[in-house]
């Protein structure tokens, strides 16, 4: 007799864009698969019931009840109330950062099982020390929505290196990096992920605007950088800012991969000959099929739940993704001298100054 497989139940913290409605935004888009937000996500895992969402807006609200078949009832603007009554499994916390601690925290130590956090992990080191061991204490399976860890083009990248096929990697280029928290966190993770999670040793990096996110130990604005991270394993990683729309590439020993138009198409080039004659050369590159990132993350985290095991992402490269950040901002400020990771001491918190929420597209963009 076959046993059916759990269903999860999962609620959501803040229903607004990549919460509940930023499909709008990205549908008919040649580079995404959709569900991309996380209520459409876990609507369309076959192993997740959407059961309750909440925001401080009640329009929002209204609206994420309508698409999504969330009752009134079970749509709060106190996320206190929603995990203490529904008592999800499985809780996204889709808020700023600066509130994205103090509801993981409170959802952790109030019996959720997974969690699923917007990117960065939140607001500051203390705030990541204080995660890190809440989620392991609880042994509470996590992931961060960094999605270029669940994605196809990546994950044949990753699968490249770790294969040694065109010899040692020798360095990862993000064309594209953007502001700190709300961009670079997703190229830190993706050159993590890239180079096999190993730890990072160093960062190094530059403020075009200098100290103006600044004021004293409070970033008040999302810093613009470029720079270096270098990794434990002797890899170094440079963030560029060009205008390449989202592309990261691996250079070998033998040659080099490229993901163009965020992971929509690889290009792979070999190197030929020896010596004065030696020569890079286009060659086909892998094949590979493009799918949903956020309902393969979504899918981890289920199947973390159904057997204990680790997810792809955790928690601990979650902080690791923080120092890195805060890592180039300290970097910044003291005149592009090298940072040695993990920080100690740092002071540093991220919180800004008269942050207005974005207003969801609650239909698709008209293309």
């Amino acid at each position: 007799m076959t046993t059916a497989a759990k269903t999860y139940r999962a609620a959501i913290v803040g229903c607004s864009r990549i919460g509940a409605f930023i499909d709008n935004e990205v549908m008919g888009r040649s580079d995404m698969v959709l569900p991309y937000s996380h209520a459409a996500g876990y609507e369309a895992c076959e192993r997740t019931d959407l059961i309750a969402g909440a925001d401080l807006r009640e329009e929002v609200l209204e609206a994420f009840g309508g698409r999504y078949d969330v009752p009134a009832s079970h749509r709060y603007t106190d996320y206190r109330q929603m995990i203490e009554r529904e008592k999800p499994d499985i809780v996204s916390v889709a808020t700023q950062p600066e509130q994205r601690a103090e509801v993981a925290l409170f959802a952790v130590e109030h019996g959720v099982r997974a969690l699923y956090c917007e990117k960065p992990l939140c607001a500051s080191l203390e705030e990541a020390d204080r995660l890190v061991a809440a989620v392991e204490k609880h042994g509470v399976a996590f992931n961060m929505g960094t999605n270029r860890r669940w994605h196809p083009a990546y994950e044949v990248m990753r699968n490249t290196i770790a294969s040694g096929e065109l010899g040692a990697l020798q360095a990862l280029i993000v064309y594209s990096g953007g502001t700190l928290f709300n961009t670079t966190s997703h190229y830190f993770d993706l050159i993590q992920w890239l180079n096999g999670d190993n730890p990072v040793a160093w960062v190094q990096g530059w403020l075009p605007k200098g100290e103006a996110s600044l004021d004293g130990d409070v970033v008040i604005e999302d810093p613009a950088a470029e720079g270096m991270v270098g990794f434990s394993n002797g890899v170094i990683a440079h963030i560029l800012r060009t205008s390449l729309p989202s592309e990261h590439q691996a250079v070998f020993e033998r040659g080099s991969l490229t993901a163009m138009n965020n992971g929509s198409e690889l290009a792979l080039r070999r190197m030929e000959g020896e010596g004065r004659t030696r020569k890079v050369a286009a060659a086909p590159a892998p094949a590979f099929t493009l799918a949903s990132s956020t309902l393969r993350l979504i899918e981890d985290l289920v199947h973390a739940l159904d057997t204990g095991e680790a997810t792809r992402g955790g928690v601990r490269v979650a902080r690791e993704n923080m120092h890195m950040i805060f890592g180039m901002i300290e970097s910044g400020r003291r005149g592009g001298v090298q940072m040695k990771l993990p920080l100690e001491d740092c002071r540093l918190v991220f919180k800004r100054r008269n942050v207005r929420p974005g207003q969801p597209r609650y239909a698709p963009v008209e293309s």
